[in-house]
């Protein structure tokens, strides 16, 4: 049992108490782990403590520490100190050379094949594209994006995914970074402070949801997807899921499931954003179609190019409902002037002559085999979650942990995720959450036959 020696810290905190002690304590904390003054791993005061250094009830620190603990800022143990379990990224300095060692072998979640953009066809498309363009389109445009390119999308989303839209409600977008911005902001403003996430899930969107001045409440997954019933117990006004694959579980939310949480919404007049960040790419059946199509009015659609073509063509888009479909334009508008033009009508040329169809499907082929390749190579260790999307969960052999596991795999210029990374405060097997849709096709062997050495090495 370790040794309570909490009580005996120095802490200090700036606090501006205009929004009350408990506010101000909170956001101090916060400020000073996203700031990097309290590292991962550090131990805090004692309650007790902090609250007699503070001149502040022990019941206010203790309401911190727990708000803290709920975002994923903290972990508190019964016995142990309360300890920092997020750390800040570590942006370089001006011409500041990374520590990190060289990345040999790319096996990172969430990244497309760059090698297989279809370079001809785009080039087609934008010739196409530019020699029809009327002259407005140059100017300064609609920045909810060009008629051309929501007119496309309203057909394509449609007819591929099963989203019930119309070009007047889809809104462009620099990609789901922007698109999530935006939802938060104008949540924020209806009222709405607490927005749900999946746990596990990518930190950058609950980051990004405290950012606005909401709380990020983290709801665990299981294999049917998100727990609706411990959703149900938050005060969230507001939920963001994966359900054609979840991220990074690979599971796909189940029809119960889905109805519950399509329910949950209307009972308790909340919004659903459904990330569709890889919803084409589905191998062992049709994919799942939409969420959205169950209730239009209640979920906000996010779709974008970055894994079904490029991430670096920075596209995006929202499918809004009509209740949103006004504010999310006007936050738009007042965030920026629009998208590139050109882009936005290169792809709509690309999608409206069907080359956007041809492109995602021969990816799809690309992708179910090197999945197919990876869990023969592999056939030793358990893949979990369906045959989908650009990464598979690779649960480690008994024994093996993710630390350790890691650490080898970064001085072997192996770059890909620990589950850990994605947790929030749920807990589970050790397992590696693994890329294979970035490698070109002659890495792709080697990246492989890399791995396969990390697992075979010490546990």
């Amino acid at each position: 049992m370790e040794t309570d020696w909490s009580s005996s810290l120095d802490l200090h905190l700036d606090l501006d108490t205009s929004a009350g002690v408990g506010q101000a304590i909170e956001r101090a904390l916060r400020r000073a782990v996203r700031q990097g003054r309290l590292a991962v791993g550090a131990p805090l005061p004692s309650t007790r403590s902090l609250a007699r250094d503070l001149g502040v009830a022990r019941g206010t620190v203790s309401d911190a520490y727990a708000a803290l603990a709920a975002e994923g800022y903290l972990v508190t143990r019964q016995g142990a100190p309360t300890r920092v379990s997020w750390a800040p990224p570590s942006p370089l300095a001006p011409g500041a050379v990374s520590a990190t060692p060289d990345i040999r072998w790319d096996l990172l979640p969430g990244r497309p094949s760059s090698a297989s953009f279809p370079r001809a066809a785009w080039v087609r498309a934008m010739r196409r594209a530019l020699a029809r363009a009327p002259q407005d389109a140059f100017g300064y445009g609609d920045p909810r994006g060009r008629p051309e390119l929501r007119d496309a999308l309203a057909d394509y989303l449609g007819r591929a995914r099963g989203v019930e839209i119309t070009a007047a409600q889809l809104l462009v977008c620099s990609g789901f970074t922007q698109s999530w911005a935006l939802i938060c902001q104008v949540l924020r403003e209806r009222g709405i402070t607490a927005v749900a996430v999946e746990d596990p899930s990518a930190y950058r969107f609950r980051d990004t949801i405290v950012r606005y001045g909401m709380h990020a409440e983290p709801v665990p997954c299981d294999a049917e997807g998100l727990r609706v019933d411990a959703l149900a117990t938050t005060s969230a006004g507001a939920v963001l899921v994966t359900p054609a694959h979840q991220y990074p579980l690979g599971v796909v939310m189940s029809p119960a499931r889905r109805t519950e949480l399509i329910r949950w919404a209307r009972e308790r007049g909340a919004y659903v954003v459904e990330d569709d960040y890889d919803g084409e790419f589905r191998y062992d059946r049709q994919p799942v179609g939409a969420l959205q199509q169950m209730d239009p009015e209640r979920v906000v659609y996010a779709g974008t190019a970055s894994k079904s073509l490029a991430p670096g063509l920075r596209l995006g888009w929202l499918a809004c409902p009509r209740s949103l479909t006004g504010d999310l334009a006007a936050a738009k508008t007042a965030m920026d002037r629009g998208d590139g033009v050109m882009d936005q009508l290169t792809l709509a040329e690309l999608i409206t002559s069907g080359g956007f169809d041809a492109h995602v499907r021969r990816m799809r082929t690309t992708y179910r085999r090197r999945r197919d390749e990876l869990a023969r190579t592999l056939a030793d260790c358990s893949l979990a979650g369906v045959s989908a999307g650009l990464h598979a969960l690779l649960l480690l052999p008994e024994g093996m942990d993710e630390e350790p596991t890691m650490r080898r795999a970064a001085r072997s210029g192996l770059a890909l995720r620990a589950l850990t990374e994605f947790r929030h405060l749920s807990t589970g097997p050790q397992a590696l959450v693994v890329g294979y849709g970035a490698p070109a096709d002659h890495a792709f062997r080697p990246a492989l036959t890399a791995l396969s050495g990390l697992l075979a090495g010490p546990a």
